[in-house]
């Protein structure tokens, strides 16, 4: 699609007065904004200003930042944000910005770890996707469009909406917002019955560098392979995907039990290594691993797994499959619950028992604090001694119980699909993925030094029993740790530094993409894909 058409002079006019008073030396990028909006009022409306006195401004920014790190006065913020309503605005907001040498940052859910979707030292403007949130859902052809700004809990509450045996394998948290999630992978108790999100999506639309709006057919194989998780924000504005939704039963059955070291937690988890990725793929059991207060001994502390589980079938069955596969759990009728997939998703989002499906339809979280994380992905079981030494970083290297690792198996159909079927390479081979987290709820900069030195120093812990050459880690839960890009333009030596961990040998399919499509590096971060031979 072309650049959208100049407005009259007199729209111009007035537009460029209404800004005047807050000039901050970029009214020549809300003057761009106003030539190329054949909509004066729609453009006006959704421009939010730092140097303005409008108040929202600063609301909006923070309500969907979901790392308080990223919170503080010190954090660099957005010249503007734009809240966009529709595709032709987007494509208005690439244009300005390249004629006005600003950087752009698109946030649907605000859940990036490292903040890069509303962070840089770089002047630059945001476009919020959260009211582009569309979900459309066709259950004859079990297909959805749904726009990037929409939360993966709309996704799942319009799903139920229309159907009790539909679904889609996307995460856990309902808050996150898809365009992300799906750009860089996504996944959740579905992982081994279906895969990742990404590996369901059939389409998608793109503002691409030139302002284009394009769908697979028009952006070609290689784009579309590209921005199924390898990380959208290095290609484009991705404002709407197509998906294929997945069968479900109508009824399903969950579990989650804890056993703590006294209940043979280490031989538990070491067991559930071998057992978990072996499993037949209608089953999804993880494992969450925290520092707690023992039951036993009161004010003792020890180490606790929560053993977390979706079987696609009925609780019989369940209980056989565990009693033949992993009877030390210890598994019985009264641990199970079964439910419809929609209140699954809402057991894995961590609400409790009994709430309603609306909840899904929330953008708040249900907690939001200070935070550091790290991946790591295992290919060989963890020995028991190795464990031990987990527990005792966690009892006494950190001082409260705020530390978390989540282990999710692989296996099932993750084993089945090749490792460059797209960028996300993390396939056959892999036991289980590891994500570790710290949280704080107290600001400042010594609290964050505190917690972030402890998760480097677990992270430095797990390298003998975690992957090698590259250490591998998952886009989704970005980790600036690994390297990041030189600011402005960037080399593919530098980037690479990140780029294995992250793709392995995709990184390099991932460069040429980029090259391609996008050659002057015009969208660009920390983290983002560089092209080749750029000129510095």
């Amino acid at each position: 699609m072309d650049t959208p058409k100049f407005s009259s002079f007199l729209v111009l006019t007035i537009f460029c007065c209404s800004w005047r008073a807050f000039s901050d030396g970029r009214n020549d990028f809300l003057e761009c904004l106003s030539l190329h909006s054949n909509n004066y009022t729609s453009i006006s409306d959704i421009v939010y200003t730092r140097k303005s006195n409008n108040s929202s401004y600063l609301t909006i920014l923070q309500s969907y930042i979901r790392n308080l790190r990223f919170t503080s006065p010190s954090t660099p913020k957005p010249l503007f944000i734009i809240r966009a309503l529709q595709e032709s605005q987007i494509q208005s907001v690439v244009y300005c910005a390249k004629e006005t040498g600003l950087q752009i940052r698109t946030r649907s859910g605000g859940h990036d770890y490292e903040g890069l979707s509303y962070a840089s030292e770089i002047p630059f403007v945001v476009i919020d996707l959260m009211n582009m949130s569309k979900i459309s859902i066709n259950v004859e052809k079990r297909t959805s469009w749904v726009q990037s700004g929409a939360t993966v809990g709309e996704l799942y509450y319009r799903i139920a909406e229309k159907s009790r045996t539909l679904g889609f394998p996307a995460g856990t948290c309902p808050t996150v917002g898809v365009g992300g999630h799906f750009s860089g992978g996504g996944y959740g108790s579905l992982l081994r019955k279906y895969g990742l999100a990404a590996d369901n999506i059939i389409d998608a639309h793109l503002v691409d560098v030139n302002g284009r709006i394009l769908n697979r057919k028009s952006m070609g194989e290689d784009l579309f392979w590209a921005i199924r998780g390898g990380g959208g924000a290095s290609f484009g504005v991705i404002t709407a995907w197509k998906l294929q939704l997945v069968a479900v039963p109508e009824k399903v059955t969950i579990f989650s039990v804890n056993r703590n070291l006294e209940q043979n937690a280490t031989q538990l988890i070491h067991r559930w290594q071998h057992v978990a990725p072996n499993l037949p793929e209608d089953i999804f059991v993880s494992v969450s691993i925290r520092r707690v207060n023992s039951s036993i001994h009161g004010e003792k502390k020890t180490i606790q797994a929560t053993f977390s589980s979706l079987f696609l079938g009925e609780i019989d069955k369940l209980l056989t499959l565990m009693q033949e596969s992993f009877p030390e759990l210890g598994i019985k009728g009264e641990d199970c619950s079964q439910v419809s997939w929609v209140q699954s998703t809402l057991f894995f989002g961590g609400f409790p028992n009994g709430v309603s499906s609306d909840v899904l339809l929330s953008r708040v979280p249900l907690t939001r604090l200070y935070f550091k994380a790290k991946s790591d992905y295992v290919q060989e079981p963890i020995p028991e001694y190795g464990l031990e030494g987990i527990w005792k970083l966690l009892y006494d290297d950190i001082e409260d119980d705020t530390a978390l690792m989540i282990l999710s198996p692989y296996g099932g159909r993750m084993k089945e699909i090749s490792e460059s079927a797209l960028p996300f390479p993390h396939r056959a081979g892999n036991l289980y993925k590891i994500q570790h987290l710290v949280y704080w709820n107290t600001s400042g900069a010594a609290e964050s030094e505190r917690h972030i030195n402890w998760i480097r120093r677990l992270y430095t812990y797990m390298a003998p029993y975690v992957s090698r050459f590259p250490r591998a880690a998952y886009i989704n839960y970005r980790d600036l740790d690994l390297g990041v890009n030189n600011k402005g333009n960037t080399s593919y030596a530098q980037a690479s530094i990140w780029g294995f961990k992250y793709f392995k040998n995709n990184f390099n399919r991932l460069v040429r993409i980029k090259t391609m499509v996008d050659p002057a590096n015009f969208f660009k971060n920390e983290q983002s894909i560089p092209p080749l031979m750029v000129d510095k």
